[in-house]
């Protein structure tokens, strides 16, 4: 439900400020792949155990596209060519946020937030006195969840350039972790100068969640593949799976470039918009975790049939990060992924 807040803004910004201070305290030796996806793999205590700590956010042109009708005067999520947040704004399952802070004549508006499954947006209105560069923020924001950095996440960011000291944002945040229903979202804005914008609000997850239980297992050339829920609500789809693969090789593996192919009962395609991957080697595995997100389904939809594939990347490459920060580059193996033929399986939607 829509909804404005009072905030206690000392007492926040000590909450983000001392979960980050703990995240950095943890001490731990990384060997780090960054990819073009900026997913970040670092070695745990546990011999012979790799994971990913955070699977940071990546700059989206789909989401900036997405922007691409927005208004300077508006909701960030209403004007949206997302159907999720148009429909999520619609219908009053946004939070409507409106805080404003500004540093160095740059003021950055926490519009609206949306949390649904373990997905959360937020959008922004971002207003400078000066022009600034196309990429003045990067990647997008950090995030705490209660003050603490989730062991888990991926994420997105778009921007639509209205002019060259106005545009408007949205960040999509994915965390594979169990997440509670509702707790205090701490988020953190870079600027290319330095800059620090803090913003922290309390969201709840939007009631309307209804969970079916999957439980698809299917094995195909060393990858197993489980789809363990779907989460269906106003906002869209949720399709939850982990994949196990033979492999030690990140950069040969294929569990993190599954995406699925959903189709309702009358064969109309259920667009999806991806969501983020984090991964795990233990001892000669991979194990990859995902929530996939699609757009929202009609209430006549008895049925869905979900057909996985896997995208084998055209380009990349990455960068290799030892336990002393030295760097090396990493060649593209693209070319050497085998392909994958998954069956098809269909999931009964309950009315």
């Amino acid at each position: 439900m829509k909804k404005s807040h009072e905030f206690p803004e000392e007492e926040v910004r000590s909450a983000i400020h001392a979960g980050i201070a703990r995240a950095k305290e943890v001490d731990v030796p990384r060997v780090g792949r960054r990819y073009g996806r900026k997913i970040v793999y670092a070695l745990c205590g546990v011999a012979a155990v790799f994971m990913i700590l955070v699977g940071s956010s990546q700059f989206s042109p789909a989401l900036a596209s997405s922007l691409s009708q927005i208004p300077i005067i508006g909701s960030v999520f209403g004007n949206s060519d997302l159907l999720s947040l148009q429909e999520a704004q619609k219908n009053g399952l946004t939070t409507a946020v409106g805080e404003t802070q500004t540093v160095d004549g740059i003021s950055v508006t926490l519009d609206e937030i949306l949390y649904d499954q373990n997905n959360i947006t937020v959008g922004l209105y971002i207003e400078s006195e000066e022009p600034l560069d196309e990429f003045y923020f990067g990647a997008g924001m950090d995030f705490t969840i209660d003050g603490s950095l989730p062991s888990g996440s991926t994420g997105s960011y778009g921007e639509n350039i209205l002019s060259a000291t106005t545009r408007t944002a949205i960040q999509e945040i994915n965390v594979t972790d169990e997440m509670p229903d509702a707790f205090e979202l701490g988020l953190i804005l870079h600027g290319e100068n330095g800059e620090t914008w803090y913003f922290s609000t309390p969201v709840e997850r939007i009631s309307d969640v209804r969970k079916i239980p999957v439980y698809h297992t299917q094995s195909v050339d060393g990858v197993e593949l489980t789809v363990s829920e779907l989460a269906v609500s106003q906002t869209g789809v949720s399709l939850t799976y982990e994949s196990t693969e033979e492999e030690t090789d990140f950069e040969l593996s294929r569990g993190g470039n599954i995406e699925f192919l959903m189709v309702d009962q009358d064969g109309n395609e259920i667009d999806g918009h991806s969501g983020g991957v984090t991964g795990e080697l233990v001892k000669d595995k991979i194990v990859f975790k995902s929530n996939k997100h699609f757009d929202p389904i009609d209430e006549s939809v008895t049925e869905l049939t979900i057909t996985p594939h896997v995208v084998i990347p055209s380009g990349g490459g990455g960068v290799e990060i030892d336990e002393n920060g030295v760097e090396r580059e990493l060649e593209f193996k693209g070319d050497s992924i085998k392909p994958v033929e998954f069956e098809s399986f269909t999931v009964e939607i309950s009315q």
